[in-house]
Parts: C-alpha cells; sequence; structure tokens
C-alpha cells in the first residue's frame, strides 16, 4: 500500500483457443470468477502474445479497433464485439516508466489474445484497455525488467494482465486431445513449481527445464507475456494458480494470480 491506495492484482492468463470466448467451459468459467473476486480495475494493461513487434510499442488509442487476427472458426467468433474506451493518459504514465524507447503505436488495438479472455471477465466491456507490445527483438530477462519497472502502475489502480501461454506448439496440437502431450505437462509443472517456490531466475532462464523446453514452444511470443507479470510481482504476494492443466496435447491454459 502506498500513500493509502490498495495495490491491484496482477494477472497471466492461458487463452488458448479463441473458441473460448464464446464457449461456456471450465476456463471461461474460472475467468469470470476472478474478476470477481479481485478489485475492479481503473484501467487494465493488456500485454497479449498476439501484439508482436520489433522494439517495444504501446497503444494509447481513446477508442482501441477491435482485432479478429484469426482465422478458419466460426462466423459467431468474428461477432463479438468488445468495444473498450483506451486510456491514453494512463498509456502515456506506463511509457514513461520503462527505461527503453517505447513508441506509441495505434496501427493494432484490442488483439483476440485480449478480448477472450477480458469479454469473460468484463463482458460489459466497461474497463479502460491499453497494450502493450512484446518485443520480439528482446530476451525472457528484459521482458521480466519491464515488468518489474512497470510494477508501480499497481497503485494507480491498473490491471496488469500478461495473456499467452506457457506451452504453445502449434505443430504438435492434436485437437481430439483432452489432456497435454507429456512433454508438455513437464515444461508447464517445472514453471509451475519455480513460480510457486518464487524462484524467477529459473522461469527466465527456462531452457534449465531440458528437452521439454525445446518442444513448449519454437517462438517465444506466448510465453513472455508471463514474464512481464513476474517482474511486477511483490514480495509478499499472495499466488493463486488456476486453470493449472493442458489440453489439446501442447497448450498450457495454467494461470497465474498474484495479489
Amino acid at each position: 500500500m502506498i500513500n493509502g491506495v490498495k495495490k491491484m492484482p496482477i494477472l497471466f492468463v492461458g487463452h488458448g483457443s479463441p473458441m473460448n470466448a464464446i464457449e461456456d467451459n471450465d476456463y471461461s468459467r474460472a475467468w469470470a470468477k476472478i474478476a470477481k473476486e479481485i478489485p475492479r480495475p481503473e484501467a487494465i494493461l493488456s500485454i497479449s502474445a498476439h501484439w508482436n513487434t520489433h522494439g517495444t510499442r504501446i497503444s494509447d488509442a481513446a477508442n482501441p479497433e477491435t482485432i479478429y487476427d484469426m482465422y478458419g472458426f466460426p462466423e459467431e467468433l468474428y461477432q463479438v464485439a468488445y468495444k473498450v474506451k483506451g486510456s491514453p493518459e494512463l498509456a502515456h504514465v506506463t511509457k514513461n516508466l520503462i527505461s527503453r524507447d517505447v513508441k506509441v503505436d495505434n496501427s493494432w488495438g484490442c488483439d483476440h489474445g485480449t478480448w477472450s479472455v477480458l469479454c469473460n471477465m468484463y463482458p460489459m466491456a466497461d474497463i479502460p484497455v491499453f497494450q502493450l507490445s512484446v518485443d520480439s527483438d528482446s530476451g525472457a530477462l528484459e521482458h521480466f525488467q519491464i515488468g518489474h519497472e512497470i510494477s508501480s502502475l499497481r497503485e494507480k489502480g491498473v490491471l496488469i494482465f500478461g495473456s499467452g501461454n506457457v506451452v504453445h506448439n502449434l505443430a504438435k496440437i492434436n485437437w481430439n486431445m483432452e489432456g497435454g502431450h507429456p512433454w508438455a505437462v513437464e515444461f508447464d509443472n517445472y514453471i509451475m513449481e519455480k513460480i510457486s517456490k518464487r524462484q524467477y531466475q529459473d522461469v527466465i532462464h527456462y531452457g534449465k527445464a531440458g528437452k521439454s523446453s525445446e518442444l513448449a514452444f519454437f517462438t517465444p511470443e506466448h510465453f513472455y507475456p508471463l514474464l512481464y507479470i513476474l517482474g511486477a510481482s511483490r514480495e509478499d504476494d499472495r499466488l493463486t494458480i488456476f486453470n493449472d492443466s493442458c489440453t489439446k496435447g501442447s497448450l498450457s491454459m495454467t494461470s497465474y494470480l498474484l495479489e
């Protein structure tokens, strides 16, 4: 607590298939439940795996566009209209907290990594949302450090929200499989154990997990949003793990709340 203002929690969600936006399942119900259990945010900063850029970018649009950045799904999914307002002022506060160069970029908007979860958490779309991109040119430690730099947003009523998947290997996906391949479960459990023990350096250096880390993902953009959340955490945060499972062979839905 700073100056009497209680800190907001931080949240990483394994978002999985965009169909979770319109399906009533264990994952979507857990997202809705979490939203009822945490303080209502003044705004949400989303760090989505689906805004992957060269360099770090931030949106300051007053009315961010809904981005349908997925293909081959039922028409019903493309009719989801999550029309939120942005937060230009908080976007600039965030930009100034980050020590590296951050460009303002409104060529994107709220992608499905953001709205497929938030439409279950806050279906009225009445909380401002702004996005920070995942820099594909930076390594794991740098993403963790940005999370640390923006941690003070928690005292401004901002929910720092990471959306990705700890395991995300679409080449190994099995649409008919309920659980995960053994290597997927192994890597998911490795990350879960390290976070539970607050051994974040082992999460940053995830290659220590061995062979399972080589199969967990071929490109790390779905893993990196987790590092922002860990970077923004505090020693006194209480950890809640939910949706802790793998699905379709090679997707982890495991999610982390720190408050």
